[in-house]
């Protein structure tokens, strides 16, 4: 239990640092928060992957707790559309950005540092992103652009634009150069190891960082048109999502600690990506922003409540 709290608190504290910052003036804007995103999307965080990859056990990247994270993701999108149908009726856009807030979490900028200081294990969220941009982005981008002017491209082009973004991302490509160097069971010498460890090293600093100066002036839930969708991803995202694993694993029949990590990456945040997607698209972004925001800072307690009914 003591080591959850310690894993919760070092993520706190360095998100703290990133609202310090920001109010002092140091991170003066937007522009120069991404920066950070930027250096640890391209360089630190497949720096990160790759190492946390190359030096893991196989078997953990092709455990059962992927099946059913897919599973629980498949369900809670499910339980969305079904009470937005019966409750508040909205375009299949909306829906498909609601659906998503629900069930698609944030796998890099939380769910890195969660994985490595809750569960102690950076690979279970690896097989987790290469599923989300190459299974599930593709449904999502083909929801947004349903019913919408295609800007004079084939609905297939832009649905595949992304996607081959998002497949071929450095995040990407780092962990799948990881896997291979985990499966053949290669040695990489310290000289090429040791630059790639302490560049990895800056990823969840500066991720965490950004994220705590992106907390100004944020006011969610203003408008009353998106509450109901974003009140309802919000509360799938936090309970529903993680009860869902938590049967699925239980009826799969998953250890303690396979059990344990379904259900805590389960609780994570709704992604950031989620917010790009709709921004992108102009279709629920206000629903998307909230959810997002909503689900980052309510995911510590409710994992911190999932850590102690497991026990640890």
């Amino acid at each position: 239990m003591t080591g959850v709290i310690t894993g919760f608190a070092i993520i706190l504290a360095v998100i703290a640092v990133g609202v310090i910052l920001s109010r002092t003036g140091v991170i003066r804007d937007d522009r120069e928060r991404l920066v950070l995103n930027r250096v640890a999307f391209y360089a630190a965080s497949p720096a990160l992957l790759f190492t946390s990859v190359a030096k893991s056990d196989a078997e953990t990247l092709f455990s059962p707790v992927i099946l059913v994270i897919f599973l629980a993701t498949l369900a809670t999108a499910v339980v969305y559309i079904i009470a937005s149908v019966l409750f508040f009726r909205q375009d299949l856009p909306t829906t498909t950005m609601g659906a998503a807030s629900a069930c698609y979490f944030n796998s890099v900028n939380i769910g890195l540092p969660v994985s490595v200081y809750v569960l102690g294990e950076a690979t279970y969220v690896v097989p987790v992103l290469v599923l989300q941009m190459v299974v599930f982005t593709p449904f999502i981008l083909a929801g947004l652009v349903a019913d919408g002017d295609t800007g004079g491209r084939s609905r297939l082009a832009r649905i595949w634009e992304p996607v081959r973004t998002a497949v071929f991302s450095p995040v990407v490509i780092g962990s799948v150069l990881g896997l291979v160097v985990a499966l053949v069971g290669l040695q990489i010498p310290d000289p090429v190891m040791r630059p790639l460890e302490i560049l990895g090293g800056a990823s969840i600093p500066m991720i965490l960082i950004s994220f705590g100066a992106s907390l100004r002036n944020t006011a969610p839930l203003a408008t009353p048109e998106d509450r109901p969708g974003t009140l309802t991803a919000t509360a799938l995202k936090l309970v529903g999502m993680p009860l869902i694993a938590w049967l699925i694993g239980l009826g799969m029949g998953l250890d303690d600690t396979q059990l344990y990590a379904a259900v805590i990456l389960a609780a994570l945040p709704a992604a950031q990506n989620v917010y790009n997607y709709a921004a992108t698209y102009q279709r629920g972004m206000i629903m998307a922003r909230d959810t997002v925001f909503l689900t980052t800072f309510g995911s510590l307690p409710v994992m911190l409540g999932i850590a102690l009914l497991f026990g640890r």
